[in-house]
């Protein structure tokens, strides 16, 4: 399943747009991230593509085909960030929601529905959690919570909004681990949003860097250069070669 944007843009007022002519492809099997400052338009972008919001120039393609609204195409999965919740559902309940296209609106889940709730839960390692609360969880395992929703679904292309935000430095790479788990093993796509440089550096194909009116888009080990950290984020930053390493062979730091 190939996605693409088509000189995107969009703006919550008219005159002022947010995002500019943005495109971009990505292919199967690959993994994306989009990188920029607070503010700059990640967010916006990801809900445009999904037809959250509507593109006031450009368009959204699947397999070539244009889509106003990712939530009909089958093979698309959304994961937004993971905020608490105040609903007293039970994560099975929560990641079977993820199978709402496949049952109708009076219906009750199948015995392959339930089937396949337990298989996503299994893949990101939560089925012992499948009785509790989701509102007694951490915000770690919501956030897995809503990877295996996505999951139930089984779809070709994750796309996730900041999914290792407000988490711990140990969730932050079990997220990272299951994303890369996920591509190497399911051959999942996925589209990221993040904050943070140094994690599209250790699991990303392609990286979009998001700026104000301007943009670029390629390989992650190009894009992610300390001229653009300097340019997009406004910080200093030296980005090291590790020898011996045969993945994640660059690290990153602020040096200011």
């Amino acid at each position: 399943m190939r996605l693409a944007v088509i000189n995107g843009s969009y703006g919550y007022r008219r005159e002022k747009q947010v995002l500019q002519k943005i495109s971009f492809e990505l292919e199967q099997g690959r993994i994306m991230t989009v990188l920029g400052q607070n503010g700059i338009g990640k967010t916006t972008l990801l809900k445009c593509m999904m037809g959250l919001l509507k593109w006031q120039e450009g368009q959204t393609q699947v397999d070539g085909q244009v889509f106003e609204s990712m939530l009909e195409c089958d093979g698309i999965g959304y994961v937004p960030q993971a905020h608490k919740t105040i609903f007293t559902y039970s994560v099975f309940e929560m990641v079977t929601m993820g199978r709402s296209r496949h049952v109708s609106i009076f219906g009750m889940p199948s015995k392959l529905d339930r089937e396949k709730v337990m298989a996503a839960l299994e893949i990101v390692g939560i089925s012992h959690l499948k009785d509790q609360l989701c509102s007694q969880l951490s915000g770690g395992q919501l956030q897995l919570v809503y990877i295996a929703r996505a999951l139930a679904n089984e779809p070709q292309i994750l796309i996730m909004d900041e999914p290792e935000s407000h988490l711990d430095f140990k969730n932050q790479f079990l997220i990272l681990k299951l994303i890369q788990r996920l591509k190497e093993e399911n051959g999942i796509s996925c589209i990221i949003n993040t904050h943070y440089p140094e994690h599209a550096l250790r699991i990303s194909d392609q990286t979009l860097l998001l700026g104000r009116g301007q943009y670029v888009f390629g390989p992650s080990q190009e894009m992610i250069s300390e001229a653009n950290i300097k340019k997009y984020f406004e910080v200093n930053a030296k980005i090291y070669t590790i020898p011996g390493l045969k993945t994640h062979k660059k690290a990153f730091t602020v040096v200011d």
